[in-house]
């Protein structure tokens, strides 16, 4: 019974680890609770008067359950205001309301709701009466309900979204309620909003100090002293440090706690080894405990300097990553905790160490999945200052929300461990004017007045040492470079000796000399790509077409001109100006000749997406992946692939952010005995190519030669074999083998087994494959999607940046053989079975096991 007893113990311990007792949960001593408010609201797209009222009739609606994006759930249409960069989708207006009501027991409490993010320019009422605003859609806010509350009856929270006044990004945005809603039940004395602070100032294998400030917050009407402690945690549970202080609070007034623990060989965290600790602060008035919150954090040092560059526990680490938007292709902007968790699952999984939240806040949910799988990330704050680059877009909030903004960012996000640096904003057209160094100034300090722990950056395309650029990086830690390095870095280096500098934005084809270049010098951090994935809007910007060969040179020429940073230069002072500059570009395209250029860089409709992440839309790795993954990271890898051949008389343009398409096979009818061109990347010394076991030639694949080899290959079918070797050793291989024409549909789960919580995903790939089970990239046949059981299709898609299909509906054509369904759990247990049917393949289907969640307290 011993043994028994102390592993139940143990399991409890790690449950608790693995589901933290959190300042969700109420427990005996705290008054906290905090409330899930995502389910049960009822939708309406339109406008109608009165609907913030309690009386108002909604029975009609369509009850929604968040996260909810109504903009995914249309169509594009090349007629939408929101246009390329939005993808075409539809804005609009919509109206949320819940019921739910107030227990007795909230009575003489502190009740507030908080929303993580709503887009946009969001309305918020209860019972009718006003609460507040918030334009910007990427921040998260709260306001207090207390004042408002019926505890005779039922309350409705009620939501306006205004996403009307089109356009207002530059990408895809989405419309709603898009992340997490919830209610918190607070004792008039509590922990303030984001109040805890957790910092290492010193950390190594040995020791750490941590430093913990806990703001509080005394909302009643008398004078009280607490007592604050805090009880550090280890990944199993155990107390590894604590301390207590005493707080003296004024009716009406906060007060801070500083404190420091020292930890004794602590796990230090990094990408490798990404182990996080919990700090417990409690708040206790006459020995009751009337407050509680659970804070995760790492413990990691960061320094930076332009001798040593970034240093990461005292390691130099280099960042090799890429940008991502906030939007989860098929699901639209939609922020599943799931959804969140698999980006950076797929980011890690192609050897990205490091990611840019482009160009906003991420949800909270991406950043925990940051911190538990280690994954470094640039947090950046939004896409413009005082200048607008589109009509409608956050310049004209600006001036009175950029301090609520930027706090709201670093004080949601500070105690993720996986930020190392902060953002101040991304290629903002001040820099090329005087005002913008008074501009950066108050950016920057208020950035470090809330934490100074980290360094700070702003992403630049233009020439980074004029003067008025130059008056803002000199503020700031890291300069940060779009697009602009590669002429740049050697010249600026000599000039401003002591500047970081990191690739924030970079083409995708200039992967190897970003490296050479990072590798090669200290102060050179990094290379974040444009863009690690596709997303949904700036409409085929990395997309690839046939061309004559005359065209083909014009657009080389064309690419090379834009690529610059005097038209950037240019473009940026005359947004900084005033003028319209997207506007005035749209104008010059009424001459024929200058259109169709111009459809080189920004493609036309049914084009809604970008084309130029190393992922697709639908998560799978592009070849360019598989190349960036052996430059940056080395080993024994090979990876071979096959260009795209050339029509007679056509030249392949993929210029900017598109790169040379290749297929990873070897099934080309109608080019037998025709040369294509094989790619083979490699981090061995040397590879060999083999067509039918018949040795095609051996070809080194050093850095010399970046780690690249590409032979000539007669088309015959059979199996194409890559060998990596290391003196006369095999290391590695990669083979290609021709397919057969394509016979059933095959489905392939990422997860068989859900949580009946109603918010859990499973992500399906559906494939067409041969009688040999072998995948036929060329398929594109639509098929048809049949579900039963506790679950619904979320969402479905392909890689496709042009399919105008519906990404809601149940139905998609293969795009490179594959398609993706993905299956949302109801609160039901049972088994979801999902079939997938297409004219001459057999059926493919899989079950997928909805099992009970544990219970999370819930508004109801």
């Amino acid at each position: 019974m011993k043994v028994q007893s102390r592993a139940l113990i143990v399991f409890i311990v790690l449950l608790g680890w693995l589901v933290p007792v959190s300042s969700n949960a109420a427990n005996a001593d705290s008054s906290r609770q905090e409330l899930a408010a995502d389910t049960g609201w009822k939708f309406l797209l339109g406008d109608p008067s009165g609907a913030e009222s309690p009386s108002f009739a909604d029975a009609s609606w369509r009850t929604v359950d968040l996260p909810h994006d109504w903009s995914i759930e249309s169509t594009p249409n090349k007629d939408n205001p929101s246009g390329s960069g939005g993808g075409y989708f539809p804005g609009g207006i919509g109206w949320y309301r819940k019921s739910f009501h107030a227990p007795a027991n909230w009575k003489g409490k502190r009740v507030s709701v908080e929303f993580d993010g709503v887009y946009r320019d969001a309305t918020v009422y209860l019972n009718g009466h006003k609460l507040g605003t918030h334009p910007y859609g990427y921040t998260a806010f709260t306001f207090e309900l207390t004042p408002e509350l019926d505890y005779s009856g039922v309350n409705v929270l009620a939501v306006r979204v205004d996403n009307s006044a089109q356009p207002n990004s530059r990408w895809y945005s989405g419309s709603g309620i898009y992340r997490h809603v919830r209610v918190v039940v607070t004792d008039p004395t509590h922990v303030a909003h984001w109040g805890v602070f957790v910092s290492t100032p010193e950390a190594t294998g040995a020791s750490a100090k941590v430093s913990i400030r806990t703001q509080v917050a005394n909302e009643s009407f008398r004078n009280v002293t607490v007592t604050v402690e805090t009880v550090l945690l280890d990944k199993m549970g155990n107390n590894v440090g604590s301390t207590h202080s005493k707080l003296s609070l004024e009716a009406g007034k906060e007060g801070e706690a500083a404190q420091e623990i020292t930890v004794a060989n602590p796990a230090l965290w990094s990408p490798e080894s990404p182990t996080l600790y919990r700090a417990v602060s409690m708040i206790r008035r006459n020995g009751h405990v009337i407050d509680q919150v659970t804070t995760p954090f790492g413990i990691r040092t960061l320094a930076w300097s332009a001798e040593k560059g970034l240093l990461l526990n005292g390691k130099s680490i280099k960042l090799t990553g890429g940008s991502v938007h906030h939007d989860n292709g098929p699901l639209g902007a939609a922020a599943f905790d799931r959804a969140e968790e698999r980006r950076v699952e797929l980011l890690k999984a192609a050897g990205m160490n490091a990611v840019r939240t482009a160009h906003n806040p991420p949800s909270s949910a991406f950043l925990d999945a940051c911190d538990r799988l280690g994954l470094l990330v640039l947090d950046e704050p939004f896409d413009v200052w005082e200048a607008h680059k589109v009509k409608f877009d956050y310049g004209s909030d600006f001036d009175e929300w950029w301090k609520k903004d930027i706090s709201s960012m670093v004080l949601r996000d500070r105690n993720h461990p996986s930020i190392v640096i902060w953002g101040i904003g991304n290629e903002i057209p001040e820099l090329e004017v005087d005002r913008g160094a008074a501009l950066g100034k108050q950016l920057a300090d208020q950035v470090r007045a809330l934490d100074n722990t980290r360094p700070l950056t702003l992403a630049f395309p233009g020439t980074t040492t004029k003067p008025t650029a130059q008056a803002v990086f000199s503020q700031l830690d890291i300069t940060g470079y779009n697009y602009n390095i590669l002429p740049t870095y050697q010249k600026d280096h000599e000039q401003l000796p002591t500047r970081m500098m990191l690739t924030t934005e970079s083409w995708p084809s200039k992967a190897f000399s970003l490296w050479q270049v990072s590798h090669d010098n200290p102060y050179v951090l990094g290379d974040l790509t444009w863009t690690a994935m596709d997303y949904l809007g700036e409409s085929g910007i990395g997309a690839w077409q046939y061309g004559t060969p005359q065209q083909a040179k014009m657009a080389e020429g064309m690419a090379e001109k834009m690529g610059g940073t005097a038209m950037i230069d240019q473009m940026f002072t005359g947004m900084a100006n005033g003028k319209d500059v997207m506007a005035d570009m749209a104008k010059n395209t009424s001459d024929p000749s200058a259109k169709a250029m111009m459809e080189f860089f920004f493609h036309p409709y049914p084009w809604h997406a970008s084309a130029c992440g190393d992922l697709d839309l639908t998560g799978f790795r592009k070849p360019q992946s598989y190349y960036r993954d052996i430059i940056w990271n080395g080993g024994d890898r090979v990876y071979a692939t096959v260009r795209l051949p050339e029509p007679e008389g056509k030249k392949i343009i993929a210029i900017m952010w598109a790169t040379y398409p290749t297929l990873p096979s070897w099934t080309w009818p109608g080019q037998e005995g025709k040369n294509l061109e094989v790619e083979v990347y490699s981090g061995a010394e040397k590879v060999q190519l083999f067509l039918n076991n018949k040795l095609i030639g051996e070809k080194p694949t050093g850095r010399n030669e970046k780690f690249k080899a590409v032979f000539s290959v007669p088309y015959a079918p059979g199996t194409l074999k890559a060998v990596g070797l290391r003196g006369d050793r095999v290391v590695a291989e990669s083979i290609l083998t021709t397919t057969g024409e394509a016979t059933k549909l095959r489905l392939m789960a990422e997860r068989k087994v859900l949580q009946a919580d109603g918010e859990d995903l499973s992500f399906v790939t559906v494939q067409a494959v041969d009688s040999n089970g072998r995948p036929d990239l060329h398929a594109d046949q639509e098929v048809r999607f049949e579900i039963s059981g506790p679950g619904t299709i979320a969402a479905v898609g392909n890689g496709d940046g042009q399919d105008p299909d519906s990404y809601h509906g149940d139905r998609r054509k293969l795009y490179h053989g594959r398609a993706l369904v993905v299956i949302r759990s109801s609160r039901q247990t049972g088994i979801i079975k999902l079939i997938a049917i297409s004219s001459g393949l057999s059926d493919g289907a899989l079950s997928i096991d909805a099992k009970a969640s544990r219970p999370q307290p819930e508004l109801q």
